[in-house]
């Protein structure tokens, strides 16, 4: 299974990593999750902002698909939501940039344990993929709109 060209590079980037440095960049990430957050003037086809379970904090996902089908996500991020969380958000709207929407349906899961490594996803489970779902959900919405707008 391939990914959009930029997630596969930030994969490329983590894969090399040793552990410890892994932490380094996925704090560095995560200290780049605010600017993930809407900006003034930007439209969005879908805004899906709500607390969930398997997150401390709410989060919001923010949709646009253009014309090309190529998707841009924000998100929003409350206080207490966790670093390794706030780390995937800005990795995945980062390797989702100018994807199409297909391809981001289509992206396995399997990326995850190569950018957080494998301890981290056994002790974050949730953690880790709940930012990838919340995506995919977004992207589902869309898709299915757009489909019932066609029939």
């Amino acid at each position: 299974m391939s990914y959009p060209a930029k997630l596969r590079e930030i994969i490329g980037l983590f894969e090399v990593l040793p552990d410890e440095e892994k932490r380094e960049t996925l704090i560095a990430y995560a200290e780049q999750a605010a600017a993930q957050a809407p900006r003034e003037g930007e439209k969005f086809g879908l805004e899906d902002v709500r607390k969930d379970e398997e997150c401390t904090d709410t989060v919001g996902v923010f949709l646009a698909v253009d014309e090309h089908r190529r998707v841009r996500f924000r998100i929003t991020l409350g206080p207490q939501v966790q670093t390794l969380t706030r780390a995937m958000t800005a990795i995945l709207c980062k390797g989702f940039e100018g994807a199409s929407i297909d391809e981001v349906m289509e992206v396995p899961a399997d990326f995850v344990p190569k950018i957080v490594g494998a301890q981290l996803v056994r002790q974050r489970s949730q953690t880790v993929y709940y930012i990838l779902t919340r995506m995919k959900g977004a992207c589902k919405v869309w898709l299915n709109r757009e489909r019932a707008a066609g029939a």
